[in-house]
């Protein structure tokens, strides 16, 4: 297989703390699939934390990973988001989003020890979630005549695909999602099916 068509995310939203001379790092990992949701969840936080001196964090989406972001909010540059980040490199977690709420202890830490700190948070946070592993999905659209109903529902049955809408009129039309890996074999058998036409829609 010249791809992977798998990747590795969180199964629900997990927590974790940080604690140093006085100043407490709360950190909060969720599982995330838009940017939409993204800036959802850090207005959630910041209304449940609002006397929080930072709320720093990093993303990555897409299981390609090609999407990734991070936030310092006010720390001193590279110290807050950029840890964070890491931790979510380094297992290799996507569709993930780190949040580390600091409230100031008084007692300034230094460089090296915020980069310690927000990295141990975040750290802390995914050890206290369970990492799952996902297939990455292709989703097709299929038009087809009625007539063509039962040799369509044999590989929809065959190959274990699963129907994301269905519309059964006199022109019947699927949408469906499948393994990435699988999605070659099922796209060519669709096709040898007359008066079937088969459309890619996206990945997921």
């Amino acid at each position: 297989m010249l791809f992977e068509d798998t990747y590795l995310t969180i199964s629900e939203p997990s927590e974790g703390i940080y604690k140093d001379k006085g100043s407490k790092f709360l950190s909060f990992a969720f599982n995330v699939s838009s940017e939409e949701e993204i800036k959802m969840r850090l207005s959630e936080l910041r209304k449940l934390h609002p006397s929080a001196r930072h709320h720093c964090y990093a993303f990555r989406l897409g299981s390609d990973k090609q999407a990734f972001r991070s936030n310092d909010d006010g720390e001193p540059s590279n110290t807050a988001g950029k840890p964070i980040l890491g931790q979510l490199q380094s297992k290799d977690l996507t569709n993930v989003l780190i949040v580390v709420v600091r409230y100031f202890g008084g007692t300034l830490l230094g460089v090296s020890g915020l980069i310690q700190a927000y990295k141990q948070a975040a750290a802390d946070a995914i050890l206290n979630a369970t990492i799952i592993e996902k297939t990455v999905n292709d989703v097709y659209e299929i038009h087809f005549e009625y007539l063509q109903m039962n040799d369509i529902m044999k590989i929809i049955k065959d190959e274990e695909i699963k129907i994301l809408f269905q519309n059964f009129e006199l022109s019947c039309a699927l949408i469906f999602s499948i393994r990435k890996s699988n999605a070659n074999k099922v796209y060519d058998l669709i096709r040898k099916i007359p008066k079937a036409t088969i459309k890619y829609l996206k990945s997921e």
